[in-house]
């Protein structure tokens, strides 16, 4: 959308607005009928429109075409010219959409600065709809762990493309925020980014919203495909999603166009398309519940999300970043954190992964003090009754084991822990709890404990044995 479409069926007016434009700087397209106009819209749509009113041998005049572009295209700016033109003729223009109305013969230096008007004001409607765009979801990828590392790899790869790619992982893990990534590093990255909510839409409703509608009360209301041309659009638990509106995702994917719930026009629209899910959708697809069409359409570039317990190391970086970023939002206090605070993070066990990291951090800045580091004590299950005589309370299941078991179970979940908080790191574990790391190893291995890659980070577990071993 770069250039200016001129539209008049007087050959020398077409030729000597286009000379004149080219001398100012301006791309000009010319067309000399309704057909030819149409034509270079859906081909491409201008910058601006120049239109003649009155248009020989035209299937539909100035006006017609006027209130066909405004209806499929309302950001497109038009300048309606005419050399029969009278006051009634203007008002119907301006009432329909147009930008302005200028009566043939016309001063050139007027139309230069109309134009130059008219564009100005377009692209300041442009910035302000993306600005209203925008939501709280930031595209902000934290982190230095080689989960984190092997991650953000895979997501600078797939900004170079328009490849569409598929993000799993469980809940809360950054999905969301790695889809906003790709598109804010992307060549899409001024246009919009519009997220579709599978889960939340009634399923009687998801083709008005994905596909809009067309009433002869309501005029034309935009679908969320319609609102996401020429960016991308972000299928949120892309499982949920009907299985009718599936089929019919998948044809919108393959022909790049659709039809207005109870209109009949054809909508084309350029989209690049990210999904998620955290189901494992061959299952979905052996139930019935999934096409397999449409999983292979989107499913081009596969991308596993970790969990945050196979990235424990940027806890601490995550913490402060969340710190900082409710200070900056919401004027909550600017603390820092505890080693002991970070430290139990670090082992704690983390079911809504990135969310719920946030949650906590957001809660002891809500109920914390005001000021000083953020204590172990104030996060969730911390409280002082636990361990307000320096003891730990053992686990019904520990308190029932002879000391020797006990000790054995205890050393065994204490190293597993610390590994992966280390992220497998054995040096910087052996250093933390005081062993040689000859010593650490010789105690791994009699505990059956390994570690093995898992998204790029090294992982530790126990060993499983085999029949023979057992």
């Amino acid at each position: 959308m770069s250039d200016i479409l001129i539209v008049d069926d007087e050959r020398d007016i077409r030729e000597l607005v286009a000379d004149i434009l080219k001398d100012e700087g301006f791309q000009t397209r010319l067309a000399a009928n309704s057909d030819e106009c149409m034509d270079a819209i859906n081909d491409e749509p201008p910058a601006l429109m120049i239109l003649d009113i009155w248009l020989k041998d035209s299937r539909m005049d100035g006006i017609d075409i006027l209130s066909k572009v405004k209806r499929d295209n309302p950001d497109i700016p038009i300048i309606i010219i005419s050399g029969h033109g009278n006051i009634e003729i203007a008002v119907a223009a301006i009432k329909q959409g147009a930008y302005d109305f200028i009566e043939k013969p016309f001063n050139i230096d007027q139309l230069t600065v109309v134009i130059g008007r008219a564009m100005e004001t377009s692209r300041l409607r442009r910035e302000n709809a993306s600005l209203r765009r925008q939501d709280v979801t930031s595209a902000d990828m934290i982190g230095s762990s080689p989960a984190f590392r092997a991650l953000k790899n895979q997501l600078d790869k797939v900004t170079k493309s328009n490849g569409r790619v598929m993000l799993t992982g469980q809940p809360g893990s950054g999905k969301e925020v790695a889809a906003r990534y790709i598109h804010q590093n992307s060549n899409r990255a001024g246009a919009p980014f519009v997220t579709v909510s599978s889960a939340s839409v009634e399923p009687e409703r998801m083709e008005d919203v994905l596909f809009g509608r067309e009433s002869a009360d309501r005029g034309i209301e935009k679908g969320l495909l319609e609102q996401a041309h020429g960016g991308v659009v972000y299928f949120d638990e892309v499982a949920d999603m009907p299985l009718g509106t599936q089929s019919k995702i998948l044809r919108v994917l393959t022909e790049q166009q659709f039809t207005r719930v109870g209109g009949s026009d054809k909508v084309r629209v350029d989209l690049r398309v990210v999904s998620s899910t955290t189901r494992d959708l061959s299952a979905e697809i052996a139930a019935g519940r999934f096409r397999q069409e449409l999983f292979d359409r989107l499913n081009v570039v596969p991308i596993p999300v970790p969990t945050l317990e196979d990235r424990r190391e940027d806890i601490p970086e995550l913490s402060k970043h969340f710190v900082e970023k409710f200070n900056k939002a919401q004027g909550l206090p600017l603390r820092t954190i505890s080693d002991e605070a970070e430290a139990l993070m670090q082992t704690m066990a983390w079911p809504g992964n990135i969310r719920q990291l946030r949650n906590v951090i957001e809660r002891a800045l809500i109920l914390g003090d005001s000021s000083g580091p953020i204590e172990a004590r104030e996060l969730p299950g911390q409280g002082e009754g636990d361990a307000a005589d320096g003891r730990i309370v053992l686990s019904g299941g520990l308190a029932t084991l002879p000391l020797r078991e006990a000790r054995e179970l205890f050393e065994r979940e204490y190293l597993l822990t610390q590994i992966n908080r280390f992220g497998g790191n054995i040096s910087r574990t052996a250093s933390f709890v005081g062993m040689e790391r000859s010593a650490l190893h010789r105690k791994l291995k009699s505990l059956g404990v390994v570690t093995s890659s898992k998204t790029g980070a090294r992982i530790a577990h126990v060993e499983e044995m085999s029949d023979e071993d057992a």
